[in-house]
C-alpha cells in the first residue's frame, strides 16, 4: 500500500512537471508546436479557427477525443472547431465518408464517441460501406437515410477534398490541431519536446500549448 502511495505520488509529480513545460507561457516554436511556412485561410471570423484532423481508426485520436471535447467546451465562444477526417489508407475512406455523413445530420456530437468506442473498445470491424450501415441502425438511424447521405456527390467530394486539406497543412500523422491557419501542435510533437511519457500525460501537455496558441492566436488579431 505504501508503495502504491508513492508510485501515484511521482506520477502526479511526474503530470504536474510536464504540464509546466508546456506551460501557455513558455511556449517554444520548433519544439511545443511549429508554424506552418504557408498560413491557411480561416473563416471563423473575430473567433480563432481550431481544427483537429484526426481519423476514427487512429486509437491516439480515440484516446485525445474525450480530453479535447471537454476542451472545447471550456473554450466556448473563444474558438470555432471543426474536424478533418484523413484518408492516408484506402481503408480509412469509409471513415471519412461516415464522419461527414455524421455532420450532414447533425449527429456527430451525440455519435462521435459512440464510434471510437465500438472500433477500439468493442473491436468492430467498420471498413465497409456494409458494416457501417449496420452499426449506423443499431444507433436508431434510418439506413437508407444514412446511405443517401454515405454516397452523396455532396459527401464524396468532402472527402475528395481532404486529399488537398492534407497537402495544405502538411499533415504528416494524426492526431494533429490546427490553430488559426498557422501554428501545429500534435501530442507526437510535444512528446518529442518532453520526452517518453505515458499518454494521458502527453495530452495534458498538448491541451496546455493549445491553450496558449489560442490566447496568442486572440491576441494577435487584437
Amino acid at each position: 500500500m505504501r508503495f502504491l502511495k508513492h508510485l501515484l505520488t511521482a506520477m502526479s509529480l511526474s503530470l504536474v512537471a510536464i504540464a509546466a513545460s508546456a506551460s501557455p507561457a513558455n511556449l517554444q516554436n520548433g519544439l511545443d508546436y511549429r508554424t506552418l511556412a504557408k498560413p491557411q485561410p480561416t473563416d471563423s471570423g473575430k473567433k480563432v479557427e481550431v481544427i483537429e484532423f484526426f481519423s476514427y481508426a487512429c486509437p491516439h485520436c480515440s484516446a485525445l477525443e474525450p480530453s479535447l471535447a471537454d476542451w472545447v467546451k471550456k473554450q466556448g465562444d473563444n474558438i470555432v472547431f471543426k474536424r478533418i477526417p484523413v484518408g492516408f489508407r484506402p481503408q480509412w475512406v469509409p471513415l471519412q465518408q461516415l464522419y461527414y455523413s455524421l455532420e450532414a445530420m447533425g449527429k456527430v456530437d451525440e455519435l462521435n464517441k459512440k464510434v471510437f468506442h465500438a472500433i477500439h473498445v468493442e473491436r468492430q470491424s467498420l471498413e465497409n460501406e456494409g458494416e457501417i450501415a449496420d452499426f449506423i441502425a443499431k444507433q436508431g438511424i434510418d439506413r437508407k437515410k444514412f446511405l443517401d447521405l454515405y454516397n452523396s456527390f455532396g459527401v464524396q467530394t468532402k472527402v475528395r477534398r481532404v486529399e488537398q486539406l492534407q497537402e495544405n497543412y502538411k499533415v504528416d500523422g494524426v492526431p494533429m490541431i490546427v490553430i488559426d491557419g498557422r501554428f501545429v501542435t500534435a501530442p507526437s510533437i510535444v512528446g518529442a519536446s518532453i520526452g517518453n511519457q505515458p499518454e494521458p500525460a502527453l495530452i495534458a501537455a498538448t491541451l496546455q500549448v493549445m491553450d496558449g496558441l489560442v490566447a496568442k492566436a486572440g491576441k494577435e488579431r487584437k
